[in-house]
């Protein structure tokens, strides 16, 4: 029985699906520590929450232009480079911002989200090209997994370096961090290049469509975009959820024990590697039921993973903690993998840079109301914070619902 030999759109798939993984080992193990090191520059909960979600406003409403260019222009691959080498610079100079550089290192996150909102449009339509070739589900999957594994990663490697680097400050501690991440954003230009020298037309994987089929907001594409709005306002930035946790345990916020075996400020970067893990095998798993199930794997990620916030922000105990930081990672990987195969399902190919630029606009406006106007409210009120963020990812749902429904009928 031979072999069966793998398609040049999974090999393609795969390889762009490691430039991700050292992308994000870069990024998300900046991320792991960001809010906390934030907090220590001095900047406030209501800043920190402010200005992720500014940084996510840029990062997703900017797509929108982005997009639009790339349909326009067809120049999937320089829009792609150029976002990810803004993308990656970024994070090792966080590492030269002063003791109380907030404002620079403030400056640089948005920088970070800029370059992500060139790339995005332009790199998700070259895996939607691929990926209609493979089960649009699936290659998602496949991709955050690999994605995921770089977020695994990186957090990892930080926690490695906190571990032996017990000389210098917290800060200085911290700057080294940022400063070590300089080598897989390297690794990831010069995976990117190879990439592109091996499959220089990706758009090719995808068959041109027989006639000309412009792009237009129908009334499933608007209730969709509706249900992931609802999503993104209620899902917390894990910048302030590390804050919140980073606080339990320094003493400076009443709740959780301030001793912990587990969870302490060494271990903070080990909290984002799990949250990682568990996005990477939700993402698998949920996009080959999205192949199958269609929005009912949605509809069922939504429902587990909503509850995240109350055992994040009323914990008890370690283990109610470390429970809802895996529900946050459920979200996160159905979010970077089911919501986007759907989006394929709904636009042309010729428009594909287009409505992944709305949706991804959309996305971050709301994540941008939500992280801020949820940010306030945990200086303010925690308990409605809590309940805010779980009733507007359930209140996603019957939009997923109609959205699908009336996709069906004309179907």
């Amino acid at each position: 029985m031979k072999n069966k030999k793998i398609s040049t759109a999974m090999l393609f798939i795969l390889l762009f699906g490691i430039v991700s993984l050292f992308s994000d080992m870069t990024h998300e193990g900046a991320s792991s520590i960001r809010g906390a090191y934030m907090a220590l520059l001095g900047a406030s909960a209501g800043a920190i929450g402010f200005v992720s979600g500014l940084g996510e406003l840029i990062g997703y409403s900017m797509r929108y232009l982005f997009g639009k260019l790339t349909d326009k222009t067809g120049q999937y691959w320089t829009m792609t480079i150029v976002g990810y080498v803004l993308d990656l610079i970024a994070v090792p100079a966080l590492a030269l911002v002063g003791e109380n550089g907030w404002i620079a290192a403030c400056g640089l996150l948005l920088i970070q989200r800029m370059g992500k909102a060139i790339k995005k449009p332009a790199k998700d339509a070259i895996m939607s090209f691929a990926a209609s070739q493979e089960g649009v589900g699936k290659s998602f999957g496949i991709q955050e997994v690999l994605d995921q594994i770089g977020a695994f990663l990186g957090p990892i490697l930080l926690y490695v370096i906190m571990l032996f680097k017990t000389d210098g400050t917290t800060f200085e501690i911290y700057s080294f961090c940022f400063a070590v991440l300089a080598i897989p954003a390297v690794i990831t230009l010069i995976l990117l290049f190879f990439t592109k020298h091996k499959f220089p037309h990706p758009e090719k994987f995808e068959p041109e469509p027989k006639e000309y089929v412009p792009f237009q907001m129908k009334k499933e594409f608007i209730l969709y975009i509706a249900g992931i709005s609802l999503f993104a306002f209620g899902f917390i930035d894990y910048s302030l959820i590390i804050m919140h946790v980073s606080n339990q345990f320094s003493g400076m916020a009443a709740g959780l024990a301030e001793t912990s075996s587990l969870v302490n400020s060494g271990t903070l970067p080990l909290l984002y590697a799990g949250a990682m893990l568990v996005d990477a095998i939700s993402a698998l798993f949920f996009g080959y039921l999205y192949d199958k199930k269609g929005v009912r794997a949605l509809v069922l990620s939504t429902i587990i993973s909503a509850p995240f916030a109350y055992f994040v922000f009323m914990a008890q105990n370690e283990a109610m903690l470390l429970f809802g930081i895996a529900l946050w990672g459920i979200g996160m990987g159905a979010q970077e993998s089911i919501l986007k195969a759907a989006v394929t399902s709904m636009v042309p190919k010729i428009s594909r840079a287009s409505g992944y630029g709305i949706f991804e606009c959309a996305f971050g406006v709301f994540w941008f109301l939500g992280s801020w106007l949820l940010g306030v409210m945990y200086d303010h009120n925690l308990i409605l914070m809590v309940a805010v963020s779980i009733a507007a990812q359930l209140l996603a749902i019957p939009c997923y619902l109609v959205s699908y429904k009336l996709a069906q009928q004309k179907s």
